[in-house]
């Protein structure tokens, strides 16, 4: 088929473009690559298009969740800068291959070392709930596997995370540099303790479950900031906590939500 068409273009051309032997080249090798470019577009929307799929039938089951426990939450849905980036943000990435079949499902997925990469619903819930702006910069306590920091990166200026476990963090390092997430940087260490170099925070995310408010995150929450955190034991019933700083340095704290998340670690 593509001889048969080179063929025409070239008998129409002959017939219609005298002395343009130039412009005859630049319109066959136009035909010439058409094909291939064709090819290659078709074979990359075919392998995007079904995590796509995916990601837009995951968005729904979390909005759908969302007016569930609308009352818990106080609204009926989520910010469209948060919604938008859980569908960019490719979940299947930051899960190992064999769990892969399961990244778009709203629950959470195992990513070793007794870690989990946390239910879609959940993360959607804890980045709205600390309401970041694009000028904002994020602290994560609890680095994982990354995916809750692509998704603060999709939404702030900048992102500084803490993982504790070495081989999560340098893996999750590598995986959002290779992503393109350059506004995400990851350490490995106690998050317990922040990161006061890049301190005060305009919002603070807690991705994992402590008998208590890190007393250094308060330190490092900037006035009229906003942290999320769950608090409770392993084998009790934890809360998911909206932690506000007022302008004038007072903390106010609200419940939102029962939550079930690994036990927060280090040396306090």
């Amino acid at each position: 088929m593509g001889t048969r068409t080179i063929t025409r273009t070239c008998d129409f051309d002959s017939s219609i473009i005298t002395g343009g032997r130039t412009m005859i080249r630049s319109i066959l090798a136009f035909f010439l690559l058409f094909p291939l470019v064709l090819c290659c577009t078709g074979s990359s929307a075919s392998e995007n298009s079904p995590y796509q799929v995916q990601r837009e039938s995951m968005v729904k089951e979390i909005e759908a969740d969302v007016q569930s426990t609308r009352e818990q939450l106080g609204k009926r849905s989520l910010g469209p800068q948060v919604l938008e980036a859980m569908r960019r943000v490719p979940r299947h990435e930051f899960v190992s291959n064999g769990q892969r079949r399961y990244a778009y499902e709203n629950r959470p997925l195992p990513i070793g070392h007794g870690q989990t990469i946390s239910q879609p619903y959940i993360v959607a819930v804890m980045t709205d709930l600390l309401d970041v702006g694009k000028e904002d910069t994020v602290f994560e306590l609890g680095t994982g596997s990354g995916y809750q920091a692509a998704i603060l990166a999709e939404c702030a200026r900048e992102v500084y995370s803490v993982e504790i476990i070495e081989e999560l963090g340098e893996t999750a390092r590598e995986r959002l540099k290779r992503l393109g997430y350059g506004n995400v940087q990851v350490r490995v260490g106690d998050g317990y303790y922040g990161w006061k170099e890049h301190a005060p925070f305009d919002a603070i995310m807690v991705t994992a479950a402590g008998s208590h408010i890190p007393p250094p995150l308060v330190e490092q929450l900037k006035p009229g900031g906003r942290m999320v955190i769950p608090i409770g034991g392993s084998f009790m019933t934890q809360q998911l906590m909206l932690v506000e700083k007022t302008m004038d340095g007072k903390i106010k704290t609200r419940q939102v939500l029962p939550v079930a998340f690994v036990p927060l670690t280090g040396g306090h």
